[in-house]
C-alpha cells in the first residue's frame, strides 16, 4: 500500500516538474496563431514527423466515448447496490472510491480547459481559435477508466479467461488511445506524455485506497479467511 502511494507522489512530481519545464523552457510561438508552445523543438520534431491523421483522431475519439460507456456501466452498478440495500454505506467500498476517482478526473478535466499551460498544434474543426492542449485529457480519461476496470475484474468477473481476455481488451485500449492520440496530430508530444503522468498518479491512489480498504476490511472481519466484501 505504502508502495502506490509512494509511486503517486514520484509520477506526480515527475509531472510537476514537466509542468514546469512547459513554461520556461525553450517556449516558442510554434503553435497556429503564434501561440507559444514550451519544450517547443521536441514538440515540433515529434509533430513534424507525424503530421495530422484524422483516422487516427476519429478512432480515438470512438475509444474514449466506449471508456465512457464502461464509467456508466460501474455508476450503474454503484446505484443497483444502494436501491438493493438501502444504503449509500452498504455499496461496495471499491465502487464508492471509483466514484470518487471518477469525480476527480472531471474536475481535473475541466480545470486543465481554464488553466492553460500549452495549446493544440491545430485548430480543431469548428474552433475559431487554439484550444488547452496539456496535458491530453482524452488519454487521461482512458488511462483512468480502462485501468481502474482493469484492477476490478478479478472482484466482479468470476471466470479467469473472461477476466484475461477483459484485461487484454483495457490494456489495447489504452495502448491505442496513447499511440493514435500523439499519431493524430492533434496534441504534442509533452501532451501525452502529462496525461499519462497524470493516469499513472489517479490510479496509484486509487489501487493504495483498494489496498487500504481490503486491509481495513480483513482486519475487522471474525475470520481469518474472509475475503474482501463485495
Amino acid at each position: 500500500m505504502k508502495t502506490k502511494f509512494f509511486a503517486a507522489g514520484f509520477t506526480g512530481l515527475l509531472l510537476l516538474i514537466l509542468v514546469f519545464l512547459l513554461l520556461n523552457f525553450d517556449v516558442a510561438p510554434i503553435g497556429p496563431e503564434g501561440t507559444r508552445i514550451g519544450l517547443s523543438h521536441i514538440n515540433k520534431s515529434v509533430f513534424d514527423f507525424f503530421g495530422v491523421n484524422h483516422v487516427w483522431y476519429e478512432i480515438t475519439e470512438m475509444i474514449g466515448y466506449a471508456a465512457i460507456l464502461v464509467a456508466l456501466v460501474f455508476v450503474m452498478i454503484g446505484c443497483a447496490q444502494l436501491v438493493k440495500r438501502k444504503s449509500i454505506k452498504r455499496i461496495d467500498k471499491s465502487i464508492l472510491a471509483l466514484g470518487v476517482l471518477y469525480l476527480v478526473v472531471i474536475g481535473l478535466y475541466v480545470f486543465f480547459e481554464v488553466v492553460i499551460v500549452n495549446y493544440r498544434p491545430v485548430i480543431m474543426p469548428g474552433d475559431a481559435q487554439p484550444e488547452a492542449s496539456f496535458p491530453s485529457t482524452h488519454t487521461m480519461l482512458v488511462c483512468v477508466i480502462m485501468g481502474s476496470t482493469a484492477m476490478l475484474l478479478d472482484k466482479y468477473v468470476k471466470s479467469r479467461n473472461i477476466r484475461l481476455a477483459l484485461k487484454t481488451l483495457c490494456a489495447a485500449m489504452i495502448l491505442m488511445t496513447v499511440c493514435g492520440r500523439l499519431i493524430s496530430g492533434v496534441h504534442w508530444l509533452t501532451d501525452i506524455l502529462g496525461g499519462i503522468l497524470l493516469s499513472a498518479t489517479l490510479l496509484y491512489l486509487y489501487s493504495g485506497a483498494l489496498e487500504r480498504m481490503e486491509g481495513s476490511a480483513a482486519e475487522k472481519a471474525p475470520g481469518p479467511a474472509l475475503r474482501f466484501p463485495g
